[in-house]
């Protein structure tokens, strides 16, 4: 049979207008997402895909990340886990010096500094940070962690501390301290601080006790099982969390905590359905740390942000961070705060969206466009969009919505340059001003600046 006598096939590329007159007419055709590159950017995206290595590469890329595990083996001081020393934090996104650090993050690293009594009074803190005085910080991707919004770590605040058996790796994150009012959106009011503590004095060591009475907790598993029960692993922690407490809880109750201790302790993490972000975030690190320096390779490994700037990192230029400005949020807003009372997006959680889960997943839970905006459709058109990115579906987060679809996982660079569709990443919004703390939350893209000068040097 010749193709005369067949069915005809009708392919649509670039403008919606045939497609959408076709749809109308329920004929049917093959959209096909693609747009000219970037300008300036058709020689590198040209040298980069006809690049040898380039596809091996990618494919081992996918192999590791699709292997990596991730253990909850312990909770500790960061000092212990990261080395800082006093004058020494952690902070979310690219390098990035106070002079240019947003209000949110401003605001957490006063908050630490008189967390950890070093500074009197926000004045002190605010004079020490500005000139140097006896402090500094550095990115927590940098020392192989991960902090959410302001993401600032300081020596006395505890960690989770989870391994990645395949590929001899650890990392690690705070504890969640909940919503509002917290230090990681820049908040260090006396109520703030009174919280820190008692995290340090008695949430930390109970979990220590648990954790290591019952030993490896399988993160990636519990993961795998809040996708399947309407969680989507950024924005949407609530299974999660209640089934970390389910495993933890007998081990809680049998630590020796006075009732009043252990009652708070169960009633801070099950009433925080945020709490267990702070492990899927160290997850999602340690399976995209599994595919970074891989020559050739054009697989986005991080995705962060400070406040200011939105970094990312790509496997094949190592730890090289391309940068450009940070969008502001578009979503709900908290009270009366509105567009004007936010700062431009911040936070390393989009390590979710890297690993292929929080914007990526939206398929599979519906209800988060009730905390960030959109439609429940947006959420299923958002995700199918993210696997035209990507180099390939995780099985072990499957999407039930989707047929059980694995969830979209390895953004490649060239991806993004040739079909001009950004990753999606839903995220809480920061106060712009210190000490506001959070004021809503919605969706953000990268600048597309980012992945076209990553672009250039991949083409090097």
């Amino acid at each position: 049979m010749s193709l005369l006598d067949s069915e005809p096939r009708v392919v649509t590329v670039g403008a919606d207008l045939f497609a959408d007159a076709l749809t109308a007419q329920a004929l049917p055709h093959t959209p096909v997402t693609w747009q000219p590159p970037p300008d300036g950017t058709a020689d590198a995206l040209a040298r980069v895909l006809a690049d040898p290595r380039r596809v091996a590469a990618n494919a081992e890329a996918a192999r590791r990340m699709l292997a990596a595990g991730a253990l909850l083996v312990d909770v500790l001081p960061a000092a212990e886990v990261v080395g800082l020393e006093p004058g020494r934090f952690c902070h979310a996104g690219p390098p990035i010096g106070w002079e240019r650090a947003s209000g949110p993050l401003r605001g957490a690293l006063i908050g630490a500094m008189i967390f950890e009594g070093l500074a009197a009074d926000p004045a002190e803190a605010e004079r020490r940070l500005a000139t140097g005085d006896g402090v500094s910080w550095t990115p927590c991707h940098a020392l192989g962690g991960v902090g959410p919004m302001a993401g600032v770590v300081s020596p006395s605040m505890w960690v989770f501390v989870l391994r990645d058996e395949a590929h001899d790796r650890t990392s690690w994150c705070t504890l969640n301290e909940g919503l509002g009012a917290v230090l990681r959106y820049g908040a260090y009011g006396p109520e703030v601080i009174e919280r820190l503590r008692w995290m340090a004095a008695v949430l930390g060591p109970a979990l220590q006790g648990a954790v290591r009475a019952h030993g490896p907790i399988d993160i990636k598993a519990l993961v795998g099982q809040m996708l399947a029960m309407g969680d989507e692993g950024h924005n949407r922690n609530r299974a999660g969390t209640l089934m970390l407490l389910r495993d933890l809880m007998p081990d809680l109750i049998d630590s020796g905590l006075s009732t009043g201790d252990l009652a708070a302790v169960a009633r801070f993490v099950g009433s925080n359905d945020h709490f267990f972000l702070n492990l899927v975030m160290p997850a999602a690190k340690l399976q995209t740390r599994a595919a970074a320096g891989i020559a050739g390779c054009t697989v986005v490994t991080a995705m962060a942000r400070n406040g200011t700037d939105f970094g990312i990192q790509v496997s094949g230029t190592g730890d090289v961070w391309f940068s450009g400005p940070a969008a502001v949020p578009e979503g709900l807003f908290l009270g009366a705060y509105g567009p004007a009372d936010a700062n431009p997006d911040i936070g390393d959680s989009a390590i979710t969206e890297t690993a292929g889960l929080g914007g990526f997943a939206m398929a599979g839970a519906p209800a988060i466009v009730r905390f960030v905006g959109g439609s429940v459709s947006d959420a299923l058109r958002t995700s199918r969009e993210m696997y035209g990115i990507t180099v390939a579906e995780n099985p072990a987060y499957a999407l039930p919505v989707l047929d059980f679809r694995g969830a979209p996982t390895g953004i490649d660079v060239t991806l993004v340059l040739r079909t001009g569709v950004l990753p999606q990443i839903n995220t809480g919004i920061a106060g712009r001003v210190a000490g506001t703390g959070q004021v809503g939350a919605g969706l953000v893209n990268p600048p597309l600046s980012v992945f076209e000068d990553a672009i250039q040097v991949l083409a090097i």
